[in-house]
């Protein structure tokens, strides 16, 4: 019998900057966006005891960081003078400040296919997953002539797909470091994430690559070490994944 995944906490930690009291109110007029919204401006300042001055000022921040939007409340009636009325709900990103279940769905599907389909299932997902990732961009970086021409498309693509990756030169070659990972909290459940990005690297790249450090393993960074050295032709390139030595006590 296989054993059990390590269950992943799904991150529900309020909004940056909710200590202070400005940030508390922020909090609640968001949460009544996404609890009542659509929802007038005077709507929130009667349910919150507020001035309207306050609620606006904290719906007008929403809105800056595209965290709200706004329309034109439906009308009741004869249209009266002066500007419509205009009702509040939250976006997608003001939904995310409250926390989500995504990464704790993703690991339940995995576990189930793991279960369901093996090992060998999971690690077909997980390449599957990387030739997505990398889509018509992978062909691009293959037909660079020089090497450090193909460390820097990598990176740029990886960056373009929210990776926040820059290729950095190293004494023995370069580093390919990517400052964020958006499935990190899932491939710390399922490294065969991580290693199927590698593998693809190594492809993409025509050498051996080493993968230094990754986000899912609590490292600042996901780096990959890309060696100097022209790669053998002659032989099917492959990838390593290294993990930190432990000294014994």
């Amino acid at each position: 019998m296989k054993s059990a995944r390590p269950a992943v906490p799904v991150d529900v930690r309020p909004h940056e900057g909710t200590s202070t009291g400005e940030g508390r109110t922020r909090e609640a007029v968001a949460r009544l966006l996404m609890e009542q919204g659509p929802i007038t401006a005077a709507a929130v300042a009667a349910e919150l005891e507020l001035s309207a001055a306050a609620v606006r000022r904290h719906l007008d921040a929403l809105l800056a960081d595209g965290e709200a939007e706004a329309r034109e409340a439906p009308r009741r009636g004869p249209r009266g003078r002066g500007r419509p009325a205009r009702e509040y709900l939250l976006t997608d990103a003001g939904r995310a400040r409250f926390g989500h279940g995504y990464d704790e769905l993703a690991v339940a599907a995995l576990q189930y296919l793991g279960e369901h389909g093996g090992e060998s299932a999971v690690r077909g997902f997980a390449r599957s997953r990387v030739e997505a990732l990398l889509g018509s961009g992978a062909q691009q970086i293959a037909a660079a002539r020089r090497p450090d021409e193909r460390d820097e498309a990598l990176a740029a693509l990886l960056t373009a797909r929210g990776y926040a990756a820059q290729a950095r030169e190293a004494r023995t070659g370069v580093q390919l470091c990517q400052h964020h990972c958006p499935v990190a909290h899932v491939a710390a459940a399922f490294p065969e994430l991580c290693e199927a990005e590698t593998q693809a690297f190594a492809a993409l790249l025509g050498t051996h690559v080493q993968r230094l450090a990754t986000i899912a393993r609590g490292d600042s960074a996901c780096t990959t070490h890309v060696p100097l050295e022209a790669p053998d032709t002659g032989r099917k390139h492959e990838s390593t994944t290294t993990r930190p030595r432990r000294e014994d006590a």
